[in-house]
């Protein structure tokens, strides 16, 4: 069967799409698109011109009746909404028919941050010594200290890595320098001794698996989870609960919010706000401390 327009177009973007964003990204994008091919195939539409807004919501409700998620939803109209821009782009389409489609509203699904005495003693708790468990260790220190997400770890290359401070890709491919704490530091040089003896030669990933090459993201928290596990802690680790919890645990500590933006690479300072579980009163009793005039009572007249 010969491949549609609108199939070519789709690898065309994606090509297009790769030159700057993440794999994470190209790969959550393709299978979203891919879902869009399948039900415009059964629909029989195979012009990319004639994606309108009514064929979109239909594939949206769609997709929703069978079971997706809010957030998967949300993503799948993002993508959707980044593809008509390209065929915009092309002269594909005259505009974006995306525009007037809504999904609903994404559920709050934070994850509660690990107790800070409980996360300490998991930290703290002895290994066998054997090199994967050293790289273990590392990881574990390095998620906990500097508030990195399950890509940017993954992605860490060797010269990313400086004594005090580690440089991370983040989201949006947007480059920050974070902080590596002491005993984070402790833990990563030993695993750079122990690294040279596994790793392939020229691999550059700070983190080797067995084979010698970089470990991907379902290895890093297939390890969390063990570990959580045989380190005895009461509950299940993964790497964004690690995140979250640097981020509680700092917040508490030093009430900054802008410093615990900038460490977690976020945009918009509401993000933090809802990552750090934040609500209006906690920032309202912010400004009442700090603020010069908000406790000022009206001038009296004299």
């Amino acid at each position: 069967m010969a491949e549609s327009a609108l199939t070519a177009s789709v690898a065309g973007y994606l090509d297009a799409l790769a030159r700057h964003a993440s794999p994470a990204t190209v790969a959550a994008y393709r299978q979203d698109l891919s879902a869009l091919c399948r039900f415009a195939e059964q629909r029989e539409v195979g012009d990319p011109a004639a994606l309108d807004t009514a064929l979109l919501r239909t594939f949206l409700g769609t997709e929703r009746s069978r079971g997706l998620g809010a957030r998967s939803l949300a993503r799948r109209r993002a993508a959707l909404s980044r593809f008509a821009d390209y065929l915009v782009r092309q002269n594909i389409l005259a505009d974006n028919p995306v525009g007037l489609l809504r999904t609903p509203k994404q559920p709050s699904h934070l994850p509660r941050p690990v107790d800070v005495d409980a996360l300490a003693r998991f930290l703290d708790s002895p290994h066998d010594g054997s090199p994967l468990a050293v790289r273990d260790q590392a990881m574990l220190e390095l998620f906990y200290s500097s508030g990195l997400r399950l890509a940017e770890l993954a992605a860490l290359d060797l010269h990313d890595l400086q004594t005090s401070r580690v440089r991370v890709i983040g989201k949006g491919s947007k480059p920050r320098q974070v902080p590596v704490g002491r005993r984070a530091q402790q833990a990563l040089a030993e695993w750079l001794t122990c690294r040279a003896g596994m790793a392939k030669e020229g691999e550059i990933a700070l983190f080797v698996g067995q084979q010698g090459a970089r470990l991907g993201h379902r290895a890093i928290q297939k390890r969390l989870a063990q570990l959580s596990i045989t380190r005895g802690l009461p509950e299940h680790l993964h790497p964004h609960r690690l995140r979250h919890s640097f981020a509680s645990h700092l917040l508490e500590s030093s009430q900054d919010l802008r410093a615990v933006q900038e460490l977690l690479g976020h945009a918009n300072l509401s993000t933090t706000q809802v990552y750090t579980r934040l609500d209006w009163q906690h920032l309202a009793t912010s400004y009442d401390a700090a603020h010069p005039r908000a406790k000022r009572g009206p001038r009296s007249k004299s």
